[in-house]
Parts: structure tokens; C-alpha cells; sequence
């Protein structure tokens, strides 16, 4: 780990910052996309992180939602997705059709789009 010490005047007074050094790994591709939004923002890719780091400890959190999406979330997506559906053919007068009759509609949809 390397340090730097720098020197910053505020009202008159000399503030001593000791800094360090932080290495990450992160996709070729990626850096590079960062580095020209960072640029466009007029800072550097080092401003940037320091801005999110300063957010994070501020903030004690993370500054965005972090999440995975587990599968009973899915499931349960689903399941209500369902539900709408059902509750559509019902206003819609077809929830009694047999399967059949729906692939008859589905021919019958895609032969008036050709």
C-alpha cells in the first residue's frame, strides 16, 4: 500500500490528508466506458470513486439498490401475472375457450397480419 501526504489550506489553517492507494480489477471494456462518462462529467475516473465512497460512509449504505431477485419472487411474479390474465379473458367473455379454440384464434390473429 502506498501513501501520499497533501498538504490542504482551509480558512487560513494547513489540514494534513494522509492518502492512500486503492488497485480494483475491472472489465477492459467497461473502464473505458466509465473513464469517457467520467470525462464528460469533467472529473476523473479517481473523483468519481471518491465521491461514491465518501456517499457510502456518509450514508452508512450503499447510494443504489442492490438486489437479487430470489425465485419464490418469480414464481409469485408469475402466479399474479396469471392472475391478470384469467381475470382479462373473464371481462373479456373467453375463459371458457378450450385449447383448441385458442391456437384457432392465434392462426386466425397471424393470418390477418400477412
Amino acid at each position: 500500500m502506498q501513501y501520499e501526504i497533501y498538504l490542504i489550506s482551509l480558512c487560513g489553517k494547513t489540514i494534513i490528508m494522509a492518502q492512500s492507494q486503492l488497485t480494483i480489477r475491472i472489465d477492459s471494456d467497461l473502464k473505458k466506458q466509465f473513464d469517457s462518462l467520467c470525462e464528460e462529467f469533467g472529473m476523473s475516473t479517481n473523483t468519481a470513486f471518491n465521491i461514491y465512497v465518501r456517499t457510502v460512509v456518509r450514508e452508512k449504505k450503499i447510494p443504489f439498490t442492490v438486489a437479487a431477485v430470489s425465485d419464490s419472487d418469480i414464481m409469485e411474479s408469475g402466479r399474479q401475472a396469471f392472475y391478470r390474465m384469467r381475470e382479462q379473458a373473464v371481462r373479456n367473455g373467453i375463459a371458457g375457450m378450450s385449447l383448441e379454440d385458442i391456437n384457432a384464434e392465434i392462426t386466425a390473429a397471424r393470418a390477418d397480419k400477412r
